[in-house]
């Protein structure tokens, strides 16, 4: 079934129709209950459900090139008994709808099982990585390393920006819980942003519109990097991610 023809759907876990859409704001899935920005199913008639098209359309079975051996099955939840289960594309909880390996070994959010493996930009160009021996710009831990974020990374060619998967959804997840979202959507004056800083500490960045006297070509690279591995876990960006992206530059990379 081609999704992108699917515009109305019935799904079995709400009693509306869903119609795909672009959202304006983002969304949590009621499908992986995870966060949501692409587009997405979503009830028009109650406002009360979004799914990503992932969960709302699986394609079952899948696999993923990082584990050839694994058929991967899709699960409305977790098939093994008990918490604690993790994807092993972003690290992330697994809280709701999963492809699950049948060996039982592994597990992905629907919407990671979509990670692509290589992302370009104008003069950029990233891999997705099972394990390197990288620090994260974010955790500075290194990629392999068992102290570290579990999941995969995104690794530029040139060896200097390297962002685990998990590391950026939290930053994502933060401005999410700090409600940034919402002030762009609204418009408001304050648009104060706390996220960690280099050294782990907590901090209150303030968000300006693109007042940045930074124009050298290091900068602009590590702009592009962020947008291409947020693009590429998220879907395309929606209003308020341009600020989010400078401001996080900013915290990730401040010697560019």
């Amino acid at each position: 079934m081609n999704m992108s023809s699917v515009l109305e759907i019935q799904h079995p876990s709400h009693r509306h129709k869903l119609k795909l859409k672009r959202p304006s704001a983002p969304y949590y899935c009621d499908g992986c209950k995870e966060l949501g920005f692409d587009i997405c199913y979503q009830c028009e008639t109650c406002n009360m459900f979004s799914i990503h098209k992932e969960c709302a359309i699986p394609v079952s079975p899948t696999y993923h090139h990082f584990l050839k051996d694994c058929r991967f099955e899709f699960h409305d939840k977790s098939t093994i008994p008990g918490n604690g289960r993790d994807c092993d594309a972003c690290g992330m909880d697994v809280k709701g709808n999963v492809y699950q390996c049948s060996c039982k070994k592994y597990d992905m959010h629907p919407h990671c099982t979509k990670l692509p493996e290589t992302l370009t930009g104008e003069n950029v160009k990233l891999q997705l990585k099972k394990k390197v021996s990288l620090e994260c710009q974010k955790c500075h831990f290194k990629i392999d390393s068992k102290r570290g974020p579990k999941g995969w990374c995104y690794v530029s060619s040139c060896g200097k920006y390297c962002l685990h998967v998990a590391c950026v959804k939290q930053l994502v997840y933060e401005a999410w819980q700090n409600n940034y979202f919402n002030q762009q959507n609204d418009k408001t004056t304050t648009k104060n942003l706390a996220l960690p800083s280099r050294e782990g500490a907590s901090t209150s960045t303030a968000i300006v519109e693109k007042k940045e006297n930074r124009s050298s070509g290091g900068w602009n690279i590590a702009v592009l990097v962020l947008k291409l591995i947020l693009s590429a876990i998220f879907g395309e960006p929606i209003t308020g991610f341009t600020v989010l992206i400078a401001t996080l530059a900013h915290i990730l990379f401040p010697n560019n």
